[in-house]
């Protein structure tokens, strides 16, 4: 149903090899279950590890429910390889304690699938996560499509104070 491969949004992506009808689970997301805390301390070591490197890299922490997170850098994980996209083709579906990625239209053959990793908004670290999907909808960041609004609003503010100050 899918493989991975080399991608031009980000190093290496999963692609469709067959015809994918919308609604199908394509892959669930595995790793270690860990705490919060625990995914969050690991969160922190890569993020730090990676914005002080010339490599790209990633940080693989799901959030799994209030208390749990999987640590999903292993390579038996083969969902990791799912690119960000703000025009993604599949979304994130959590079944019984799994994390499933299902399609939420038809894919075709030879596509890359993509979802939108959901992150938040915040002015201090956004920038820290740049898009690079392609899409005619992406704003350069990996924002969350529920907190775009946030970002164009901030940007409007800065716009606005250097009209003011000029």
């Amino acid at each position: 149903m899918w493989k991975v491969r080399k991608s031009k949004i980000h190093g290496s992506g999963v692609f469709a090899t067959e015809d994918i009808k919308s609604n199908t689970k394509i892959i669930e997301y595995i790793g270690e279950k860990i705490t919060k805390k625990e995914g969050d301390r690991r969160s922190e070591i890569r993020i730090k590890k990676y914005l002080n490197s010339k490599t790209n890299g990633s940080v693989y922490i799901f959030e799994l429910n209030k208390k749990y997170d999987i640590d999903g850098s292993f390579l038996y994980n083969k969902a990791r390889y799912i690119n960000h996209s703000c025009s993604p083709n599949c979304e994130v579906n959590i079944i019984r304690g799994k994390i499933w990625i299902s399609s939420i239209k038809k894919i075709s053959e030879g596509e890359e699938l993509s979802y939108d990793y959901g992150y938040e908004f915040d002015k201090d670290d956004y920038k820290d996560h740049k898009c690079k999907c392609g899409s005619k909808k992406c704003i350069g960041f990996i924002i969350s499509s529920d907190d775009r609004y946030k970002y164009r609003r901030y940007r409007k503010k800065i716009n606005d104070n250097k009209r003011k100050n000029n």
